[in-house]
C-alpha cells in the first residue's frame, strides 16, 4: 500500500472517529430534578436530611450537599465521581460501610447515573414546579398538526395538540365524540352540579344553540357559582359549627354567599384569593372584601371549659399557614412545622416566617368569636353614615373612618381573658373575667391611645356595685369610677381620664351587698374610643343614642380577620420541634427562598404575602389552580396528588400542557376560571366518549393519557341535588342561613350544648346541597356516605368509593323517596296508563338516552312485582312512605318502587 492510500485511510478513519463520538460519544446532560433528586429522595434523604444528618451529610439543600462532612470531606466532589465519597458508600462491599445502611443497594443503573452526574459537574437544579411558569414555545402548525393522513382533525385545540402527542407515544387514540345528549349532560353536571335545563336541551337537540353556545349559557347561569363554591368549601373548611368537643353553631354562611357570588361574577382569581386572605387590608375595604376574609375565620374554635385561648389561638394560625400552602402552593407545609421539610427544600423557620403573617390578626379564639363583622340593614346603615358624617365635621376624616370601621367590626379591643392577678376574681369557663362584690383583677399592658372614654361590654346580675379603675394599682391614679346595676349583656361607654403610654389597669368591685364567692360583674371586653365631640351643637343627643344603639347591634355577625394595630403587634418566634410553649429564635414575616423573590414594593403583611402568592413569577399558585380544575372536570390531576407539587408528588402526565394551560390562566384570561372551564370543557379530549375497551383499560387503567372521556361517580350534593331537580322539588333559592333537611333521628348527639336538628319545611327542604347546614361532629349523613368530609381541615380532593351503604341511602333516605314519588307522578301522568311508556320516559328524563331492552323489561318486571305486592298488602303503602297526610295508591306506589330504582342506577349516579 503507497503512503497517499494509507494517508487516505487515516484521515477517513480519523473522521470516522470524530463523527462517531460527536454522534454516539456525548453524554446526554442528567437532570437533577427529573433524575437525580428522585433517587436521593428514594434511597438517602430520610438519613441525610430534614432533621437527620446523619454524618454531617444532607442532600436536602445545594449548600450541604457540597459541604464539608463530619468526616473532614465533601461526600460530592463535582466532576470527580470516584473520588466522591458518596459513590464509595454506594459501591462498598463492606456491609458495616455500605450505603443505604441494612437496606437493599442502589441499582447498577442508579449508581451509574449519579456517577454520570457527578462527572457533569453535579449541577444542581430546581424542582419542575418550582421554576417560574414560561410562555410556552409556539406550537407550531397546531391547527394542522392533529390532522391524520386520512385528512380526519384529531387534535381541534392546544389541549387536543398536547394530549395527541402523550396518546401517540403510548399508540392510543382518542376515543369517538359522546352521544351529543349524553355529553351536554356532562357538562351540564360539571358546570351547574345538575342535569340540563329543558330550554338549553331543547335548544341544543333541534341545533338552534352549539355545543359552545351551551356551555356559555351554563357557565353564565347562577347554578354555576352554586356548583363551584361547593368545591371551593372543602378547601376552605367551611361549616356552620366551631368544632372540637362542644361543637356549638357559628355563623359563617355570608362567606359561602360570598364564595357563590364571586364565582359567578367569575371573579378573577388572583383577586379571589387576595380577599380572601388579605380584604382587610386593601384600601377602604368594602363589607365584601371584609366578608372574604372569613376564608381564615374557618379554622375551628374551641369555647369548652378549662381550655387554653392562646394554645387554640397558636393552633389557628398554624392551621392558616398549613392551608394557605395547601390550598394555593399544593405544599405539605404542615411537616415543616417541626422541623425542615423531609424532601423539599424548606426550612423550618420558614415555616414560622410564614406564620409571621399571620400571627397578628386580632381574633383570639374568644367565645364571641370576635371581630366579627356586622350586617347592618339599610336603615343602620343611614344611621352610621349620619354619624360618620357628624365626626367627620367635628373631629376630622381619620376620626370619622376609626370610628366607622370600630362599628363594623368592633376593634380594637382587649378582650377580658388576659386579666390576670385575679384577688376575689377569676375567668369564668376560662372565657371571660368575673369579680365578685369586693374582688379586683389587672388589665396589663394596655394602651388606652389617649381616650378620654372607655367602652366595655359586660353582664350584672347584682345591683349596688361600684367598680373603680386605677393606673398601676390599688394606690394608683383613679382613672374611672361607676355604678354597675343588674343587667343584660350590654356595650356601655364610661368617661375615663386621659393616659399616655401603656399602663397597668387595676380593675376592682366594691359592693357590700354581695355574698362570698357571688359574681358582681362578668367582662367580656375592654376598647378606648374617644367620646363624640360637637356636645354643644344642635342634634348630638340624637347622634351619641344612635351611636349607643349601633354599638349594641343583635344582628347578623361574621367572624374575619382584622390586622392588628401597631401597638398591638405580636411577636413571632420558632417553635422547637413544632411545641408552640418551647420558644426559639425571633423570626420576621418572610416567604421560602426556594420559591420566587419578595418584591420591595410589597408591604410586610397579609396584603403583601397575598401579592406574592398570585405574583406571575409565582411557579405553584397557577399551576394549583390548573390542576384542581382539572381534576374537578376529568376525574384526576395531571398532577395526581392535588395536595402535593413537591418533590415527592407524582410527576405530571403532561407537564407541557400544566404550564400551557397556567401560564395561559395568568396572562390570557386574567385569572378567569370560566375561561379555563370553557377550554377544557370544549377540548376534544373532554367531548370523548366514556365506553372503555378492554384492551384500553389494560393500557391506560386510570385515565392517564385521556384516550376515553371522564367518567366517574358524582359528588354527595350532585347525588342530592340530581335527585330532586329530575323530580321537579329543586328549589332555587339562593344564600343565607344552612338549612336542614329531612334527615334520620338521633343523628345528633348533642350533649350539652343545645343544639338540635330542626327540620325545615317548605322550599328550605329542598335547597341545593351547598346550603346543607353543616355540624363538624355530625355531618349530614347522606353526604357523608357519598364521601363529603367533616371540614375540620383543608380537604384538596374527596375520595370517591362505591359502598353497600350509598346504595341504601338512595334507596331508603326520605329524601330519596320523596324524589321517586314525585318523579313516578310525571312519570304516569307522561305514560297514558301504559307502564312501559311511564318507564322509558322517566328513564329519558333522567339520562337523556333511550332505554334498553333488557333495562326495560327488569324494571317493567319490578312494577308488576310492586304492583302485585301492594294490592295483596295495601298496609305496606303507609309504612313504605310513613307520610299521615297523603293517600298513596298502589298504582303510585309501584311506579315509585320503579322511580327509586332509576335514581339508583349507576348511569344517574355517574358522570356520563
Amino acid at each position: 500500500m503507497n503512503n497517499l492510500k494509507i494517508a487516505g485511510f487515516l484521515t477517513l478513519a480519523f473522521v470516522i472517529a470524530i463523527l462517531g463520538f460527536l454522534i454516539f460519544g456525548s453524554e446526554k446532560e442528567v437532570d437533577y430534578s427529573t433524575q437525580i433528586k428522585p433517587i436521593l429522595n428514594k434511597h438517602c434523604i430520610t438519613c441525610h436530611g430534614g432533621v437527620k444528618k446523619n454524618g454531617g451529610f444532607s442532600v436536602l439543600f445545594e449548600e450541604e450537599a457540597f459541604a464539608i462532612t463530619e468526616s473532614g470531606h465533601a461526600a460530592i466532589i463535582p466532576g470527580d465521581p470516584n473520588g466522591s465519597e458518596l459513590i464509595k458508600r454506594l459501591t462498598a462491599s463492606d456491609p458495616e460501610l455500605r450505603m443505604p445502611y441494612e437496606k437493599e443497594p442502589l441499582s447498577k443503573d442508579e449508581i451509574d447515573l449519579l456517577k454520570t452526574w457527578i462527572k457533569q459537574g453535579a449541577k444542581w437544579g430546581k424542582h419542575w414546579a418550582y421554576q417560574t411558569v414560561q410562555k410556552p414555545k409556539e406550537i407550531e402548525g397546531k391547527l394542522t398538526a392533529g390532522i391524520s393522513p386520512e385528512g380526519n382533525v384529531t387534535a381541534s385545540n392546544s389541549i387536543d395538540f398536547f394530549v395527541s402527542q402523550k396518546l401517540e407515544e403510548q399508540e392510543l387514540e382518542f376515543s369517538p365524540e359522546e352521544n351529543y345528549l349524553k355529553l351536554i349532560r356532562r357538562a351540564s353536571l360539571d358546570i351547574t352540579g345538575l342535569p340540563p335545563t329543558q330550554k338549553i336541551t331543547e335548544a341544543y337537540s333541534s341545533k338552534k344553540i352549539s355545543y359552545e353556545e351551551a356551555v356559555d349559557q351554563m357557565l353564565a347561569a347562577s347554578t354555576y357559582g352554586e356548583k363551584w363554591a361547593t368545591w371551593w368549601l372543602d378547601m376552605a373548611r367551611y361549616a356552620d359549627t366551631k368544632g372540637y368537643e362542644r361543637d356549638v353553631n357559628r355563623t359563617m354562611w355570608p362567606y359561602r354567599d360570598w364564595v357563590i357570588r364571586a364565582f359567578n361574577k367569575d371573579m378573577p382569581y388572583d383577586e379571589f384569593t387576595i380577599e380572601q386572605l388579605a380584604g382587610d387590608l386593601l384600601p377602604n375595604p368594602t363589607q365584601d372584601q371584609l366578608t372574604a376574609t372569613a376564608f381564615h375565620r374557618n379554622t375551628m374554635n374551641n369555647d369548652e371549659g378549662g381550655t387554653q385561648d392562646e394554645e387554640f389561638r397558636v393552633a389557628a394560625v398554624l392551621d392558616r399557614v398549613s392551608t394557605t400552602y395547601e390550598v394555593w402552593q399544593s405544599t405539605t407545609m404542615a411537616c415543616v412545622q417541626c422541623h425542615s421539610h423531609t424532601y423539599d427544600p424548606i426550612r423550618h423557620e420558614e415555616f414560622y416566617q410564614s406564620a409571621a403573617f399571620f400571627n397578628n390578626s386580632r381574633d383570639e379564639d374568644t367565645h364571641d368569636e370576635e371581630p366579627r363583622l356586622r350586617f347592618f340593614s339599610p336603615d343602620e346603615k343611614t344611621e352610621i353614615a349620619s354619624i360618620t358624617k357628624w365626626v367627620k365635621e367635628n373631629e376630622g376624616e381619620n376620626a370619622a373612618k376609626a370610628r366607622e370601621d370600630f362599628l363594623t367590626y368592633l376593634e380594637p379591643k382587649y378582650p377580658s381573658h388576659s386579666a390576670v392577678d385575679f384577688v376575689n376574681a377569676t375567668l369564668l369557663d376560662s372565657k371571660w373575667l368575673g369579680i365578685e362584690g369586693n374582688g379586683s383583677a389587672y388589665l396589663r399592658n394596655i394602651n388606652t391611645q389617649g381616650s378620654d372614654q372607655l367602652l366595655m361590654e359586660y353582664s350584672a346580675g347584682l345591683d349596688g356595685s361600684k367598680m373603680t379603675i386605677r393606673n398601676g394599682g390599688p394606690e394608683g391614679e383613679l382613672l374611672a369610677s361607676f355604678p354597675i346595676n343588674s343587667t343584660g349583656q350590654i356595650i356601655r361607654p364610661i368617661p375615663f381620664k386621659e393616659i399616655k403610654g401603656t399602663v397597668d389597669l387595676y380593675l376592682e368591685i366594691e359592693n357590700p351587698n354581695a355574698k362570698p364567692d357571688q359574681t358582681a360583674a362578668r367582662f367580656i371586653w375592654f376598647a378606648f374610643v374617644p367620646k363624640l365631640e360637637g356636645e354643644n351643637k344642635s342634634g348630638y343627643a340624637a347622634i351619641q343614642k344612635s351611636w349607643e344603639a349601633k354599638l349594641n347591634f343583635r344582628g347578623t355577625k361574621l367572624p374575619i380577620l382584622i390586622e392588628n394595630p401597631d401597638y398591638m403587634t405580636r411577636e413571632t418566634r420558632v417553635f422547637e420541634r413544632g411545641n408552640w410553649m418551647i420558644l426559639g429564635d425571633k423570626v420576621q414575616p418572610g416567604t421560602p427562598k426556594e420559591l420566587n423573590p419578595w418584591k420591595e414594593e410589597w408591604p410586610n403583611n397579609r396584603l403583601g404575602f397575598a401579592y406574592w402568592l398570585t405574583d406571575k413569577e409565582n411557579p405553584l399558585t397557577s399551576r394549583t389552580l390548573v390542576n384542581r380544575v382539572w381534576d374537578q372536570l376529568m376525574g384526576r390531576g395531571i398532577v395526581s396528588t392535588l395536595e402535593d407539587m413537591g418533590t415527592q408528588s407524582d410527576p405530571p402526565s403532561h407537564p407541557e400542557l400544566l404550564d400551557y394551560l397556567a401560564w395561559k390562566t395568568m396572562n390570557e384570561y386574567d385569572w378567569s376560571i370560566k375561561s379555563l372551564i370553557r377550554e377544557i370543557v370544549t377540548s376534544k379530549t373532554y367531548k370523548q366518549s366514556s365506553v372503555i375497551s378492554t384492551e384500553l383499560f389494560t393500557k391506560d387503567p386510570q385515565n392517564k393519557y385521556y384516550a376515553r372521556g371522564p367518567r366517574f361517580r358524582l359528588s354527595a350534593e350532585q347525588v342530592r341535588d340530581q335527585a330532586l331537580a329530575v323530580a321537579g322539588l329543586l328549589s332555587d333559592k339562593m344564600y343565607g342561613p344552612g338549612v336542614m333537611p329531612a334527615q334520620p333521628d338521633g343523628i345528633w348527639q348533642t350533649v350539652y350544648n343545645g343544639g338540635t336538628w330542626t327540620e325545615s319545611t317548605g322550599e328550605d327542604a329542598h335547597r341545593r346541597g351547598v346550603y346543607t347546614f353543616l355540624k363538624r361532629t355530625s355531618p349530614y349523613p347522606s353526604f357523608l356516605s357519598f364521601d363529603a368530609g367533616s371540614r375540620e381541615i383543608c380537604l384538596s380532593r374527596r375520595l370517591v368509593t362505591n359502598t353497600p351503604l350509598q346504595a341504601l341511602v338512595t334507596l331508603n333516605d326520605p329524601v330519596y323517596l320523596e324524589a321517586a314519588y314525585f318523579l313516578s307522578e310525571d312519570m304516569l301522568a307522561h305514560g297514558d296508563s301504559n307502564p312501559e311508556k311511564a318507564i322509558s320516559y322517566g328513564y329519558q328524563k333522567l339520562i337523556l338516552a333511550p332505554i334498553s331492552k333488557p333495562k326495560l323489561a327488569a324494571l317493567e318486571k319490578l312494577h308488576t312485582e310492586a304492583s302485585a305486592q301492594y294490592k295483596k298488602n295495601p298496609a305496606e303503602l303507609n309504612s313504605f312512605f310513613g307520610w299521615k297526610d297523603r293517600t298513596i295508591t298502589a298504582e303510585q306506589a309501584s311506579m315509585t318502587v320503579v322511580a327509586n330504582a332509576m335514581l339508583n342506577l349507576d348511569e344517574f349516579l355517574t358522570k356520563p
